[in-house]
């Protein structure tokens, strides 16, 4: 079966918190938002994790090891990228078997924007 077909689960990429369903009524201005700012945008800061983000947007599905067949980097590059971008909350990742499979974390998203946009 071709590694497109067998590594995307929609299941498994819903919000983990029903919260974040609703709109994001934190500030975009002050100490605090320019903070979260700063550590979203040095996530986003490197082109490969853009690259990322714009497939797993599009797939609109949970991803697992075939990010790699996507990328023209090493298996180990794309592994520091997602950590990355785990680490400051654009993704998500979750065990499936000996797998993990990456969704993006879409309220995370709509507050990336919403920061960027009060600039």
């Amino acid at each position: 079966m071709p590694s497109a077909l067998r590594s995307v689960r929609k299941a498994t990429c819903q919000p983990t918190d029903p919260s974040h369903a609703g709109p994001d009524l934190r500030p975009v201005e002050g100490p605090a938002a320019d903070e979260e700012l700063a550590a979203l945008t040095k996530a986003v800061g490197h082109p490969a994790r853009v690259q990322i983000l714009r497939l797993l947007v599009r797939r609109e599905a949970c991803v697992c090891g075939d990010i790699v067949d996507e990328l023209p980097l090493a298996q180990s590059t794309v592994s520091q990228h997602l950590k990355v971008l785990k680490e400051a909350g654009l993704i998500r990742g979750d065990i499936d078997g000996p797998r993990v499979c990456y969704c993006v974390e879409p309220h995370a998203l709509r507050r990336l924007r919403a920061l960027v946009a009060s600039l």
